[in-house]
């Protein structure tokens, strides 16, 4: 619809905002790097302690002060921007026909608005594919073949379809090595939810975390591995969003 237009491209809009604010981001490091400015406050880049520590830089040279100036106003609107279209996706979260799918969506471990929103808009809705294998293919996550006569060989991900749901789906999966645990956050995101949407998504944490124990105990590179996780986390997104009545006939 009209409506689903208008989303994915506000969505769209905040991807573009994103990797711009990554190339803001990259550029000031590294010409702090090529001046010997290095911050060692704490691990965590770009948070409060390190753009506090970017604002007191200053240069002897009013050339270099105006290039720090203009890399870091850049930052600061960049992250402004981020921050509004952030709010509408929000805004758009609470309203009809995305309000239910949405907070189904929220309750998966490593999904939240933003996050929830933009699978919504990227995918419409999930009710259009048959089947989990269907969805899974479509985001690019089932392997590539090239088989020749009796021979089956199996590469690796077709990366074929919707780049951004993948993105989203990868990062979500990266959550779910971690030991299941119902935080507080993810308590609250989960209140009046429908009990067969919870099971599911406590069912996805259990799952997802055993393969990740098992794959990377054979040795697995943990990339590969997350992007067995978030194949494998499809498919409970996708029972998650559909009937019971859909769910069922499937199995069947």
């Amino acid at each position: 619809t009209e409506q689903d237009e208008e989303l994915r491209d506000l969505w769209r809009c905040r991807e573009d905002v994103r990797e711009d604010l990554h190339r803001a981001r990259h550029r000031l490091g590294k010409f702090l790097l090529r001046r010997g400015r290095m911050f060692r406050g704490c691990k965590h880049r770009w948070g409060t302690r390190h753009m506090t520590w970017l604002r007191q830089q200053r240069f002897e040279s009013t050339t270099a002060q105006s290039t720090m100036d203009s890399y870091l106003l850049s930052i600061e609107q960049l992250e402004e921007r981020l921050h509004q279209l952030e709010v509408k996706l929000d805004e758009q979260a609470v309203l009809e026909p995305y309000r239910e799918p949405v907070a189904a969506l929220r309750c998966f471990r490593g999904i939240d608005t933003v996050s929830a929103i933009g699978l919504i808009a990227e995918l419409h809705t999930f009710a259009r594919f048959e089947s989990p294998r269907r969805l899974m293919a479509y985001v690019g996550l089932v392997p590539s073949e090239h088989s020749s006569g009796g021979d089956r060989r199996l590469g690796g991900i077709t990366c074929a379809g919707n780049r951004h749901a993948r993105r989203l789906l990868i990062e979500a999966a990266w959550h779910q090595r971690h030991r299941p645990v119902l935080s507080l956050p993810l308590k609250r995101r989960r209140e009046g939810q429908p009990a067969r949407v919870i099971a599911i998504a406590d069912r996805a944490q259990e799952r997802l975390h055993a393969r990740w124990v098992r794959m990377s105990a054979r040795g697995k590179p943990h990339n590969k591995v997350v992007v067995a996780m978030a194949r494998e986390l499809v498919g409970y997104l996708w029972a998650a969003l559909k009937s019971d009545r859909e769910v069922t006939a499937h199995e069947a």
